[in-house]
């Protein structure tokens, strides 16, 4: 079993990860604006697919290694970090354009690979997940367990948020200080996950 103490720091860490902008996310929203909500709600499940294989793949991958090369998870925290820091600095400038006039398909085809190749997954398996959710069956069944229940209300947050941009009812929110928000969030962050590498 997970110590309640790492499940609720790793609570914490999910929730900001997974509802920070991102490939998925701005997938997500993006069927949300051309479809509608109802029609790009079961695209969740896709991302959980993608998730669930790619943090399995890292997480099992690092915890073998880690005993060949103990300096490895210490590595892969501050690459998380300088990573999230990288996705700060980034998201400052940038403009989020998703009622732009171009239009692009996404079926569950293109969000489960964008998935799977999310940086956000080797952050999850090889940082976030307790080592205990890689330890026994019973640890990866809880964690993911809990990883899943939080990532569906979160995708389907946005892609709600989508389709509120479709039927012009968010005509009020500024995508610039959206973001500009969204980035201070993640240099918090990554100033954490920095400081748990080094310490």
């Amino acid at each position: 079993m997970v110590p309640l103490h790492s499940l609720a720091s790793f609570l914490l860490a999910v929730l900001l990860v997974l509802a920070m902008p991102g490939p998925t996310n701005t997938l997500l929203a993006t069927a949300g604006l051309e479809h509608g909500f109802r029609r790009s709600a079961g695209l969740t499940i896709a991302e959980c697919g993608g998730y669930v294989i790619a943090i399995s793949i890292w997480g099992l991958f690092l915890l073998e290694l880690a005993h060949k090369l103990p300096w490895l998870p210490w590595a892969i925290r501050l690459a998380s970090a300088v990573y999230i820091g990288y996705l700060a600095i980034r998201m400052w400038s940038a403009t989020l354009d998703l009622a732009g006039g171009h239009s692009r398909t996404v079926g569950m085809r293109t969000l489960f690979v964008a998935t799977l190749l999310n940086p956000k997954a080797v952050l999850f398996g090889g940082t976030l997940f307790p080592a205990e959710a890689f330890a026994s069956a019973a640890g990866y069944t809880e964690v993911m367990g809990v990883f899943i229940a939080l990532l569906f209300p979160i995708g389907l947050l946005w892609v709600a948020f989508g389709a509120q941009l479709r039927k012009g009812r968010l005509a009020w929110l500024e995508p610039a200080y959206l973001l500009r928000g969204a980035s201070i969030v993640l240099a918090a962050f990554a100033v954490t996950v920095a400081w748990t590498a080094v310490r």
